[in-house]
């Protein structure tokens, strides 16, 4: 089956895009014209403008012209900028505009992406092969001083934030996103939780370039990274396992102070006693998968879990 006809009953898929958007005029042009020029074109995409105070809605005007199925949701301004809970509450304010029974797939898009042509399509397609696969992303890649093109290090386990594409099935199965720090990998461990398969691949025709740096932060990369450190703490990451995974983030850029502030952000809300994310059982399924992504690999924790949840999809409202 191809992509073309990976809907409902055989007939094109149709595809929901909604994009949180604020003060994005740097970088929005360039995803606004990598998505116009898409294989497979979404049958609607939503912009939430966040109270921009830039040149963002002149530029999503711009682009309604030529793209009917560009449709602009306006929100007052907030004040400024706000990372994760703000995204989500965003991306829930266009949602609410549309009806998810219309759609096969739901993405949440940002802003600051260059998409490669065959982005879409080549998603629906690997959906359409795997019913199980219910969500799944390509690989990002930031770009350096000297244009040289680096990968931010997503393991192939997870589908990331940035382009976070769900077969909606899947996405009603989970309850949707989780507006904190850390609804990305949250959605990701709850998915394999109830048997669902969740992939992003590192191909030339998946590869995106991000153009804002993921765990950055308008006050700093350490800020972002310390921000990172506290959702691991929120969704309920044990201390041994971040400390290996800071440990490792000190060896990719940006050197040593990405880990570090990992593992600090971490450190700061669990001597805080900060509130957790609580959801039945499933700390104990995350603690139980991150042992074993330490002592025998993401890869084998991944294909042993999918295995052993594989009676947890079977009974997914389908």
């Amino acid at each position: 089956m191809t992509a073309s006809e990976g809907g409902k009953d055989g007939r094109a898929p149709k595809i929901l895009i909604v994009s949180p958007c604020r003060n994005e005029e740097k970088y929005m042009r360039e995803t606004l014209d990598t998505m116009l020029a898409q294989t497979l074109l979404p049958t609607r995409w939503i912009v939430v403008d966040d109270g921009s105070t830039d040149r963002s809605a002149e530029i999503l005007a711009e682009y309604r012209k030529r793209a009917p199925w560009i449709e602009v949701v306006n929100r007052p301004d907030r004040g400024g900028r706000s990372v994760g809970p703000g995204v989500i509450e965003a991306f829930y304010a266009g949602l609410a505009h549309a009806n998810l029974e219309d759609y096969d797939f739901v993405c949440k898009l940002d802003l600051d992406l260059r998409l490669p042509p065959r982005y879409f399509e080549i998603l629906v397609d690997r959906m359409n092969r795997d019913p199980r696969l219910g969500s799944c992303s390509g690989k990002p890649y930031m770009p350096s001083a000297s244009g040289e093109l680096i990968s931010e290090k997503i393991g192939d386990e997870m589908s990331v934030g940035m382009t976070k594409f769900y077969r909606v099935e899947c996405f009603r199965d989970i309850g949707g996103f989780v507006q904190q720090v850390m609804w990305d990998g949250i959605d990701c461990h709850v998915s394999r939780m109830k048997g669902w398969k969740v992939r992003s691949w590192d191909e030339p025709e998946l590869r995106f370039v991000h153009l804002r740096p993921m765990g950055s932060s308008q006050q700093g990369v350490f800020t972002g990274r310390m921000r990172h450190g506290f959702g691991q703490y929120f969704m309920g990451t044990g201390l041994l396992y971040i400390s290996a995974s800071a440990v490792f983030r000190m060896a990719h850029p940006p050197y040593l102070v990405g880990g570090l502030g990992i593992w600090w952000g971490y450190l700061r809300a669990m001597l805080r006693r900060e509130p957790r994310f609580e959801y039945p059982g499933f700390r104990e399924f995350l603690h139980e998968y991150q042992m074993k992504s330490l002592f025998k690999g993401k890869v084998a924790a991944t294909e042993e879990t999918e295995a052993s949840y594989a009676t947890h999809w079977n009974q997914a409202p389908l």
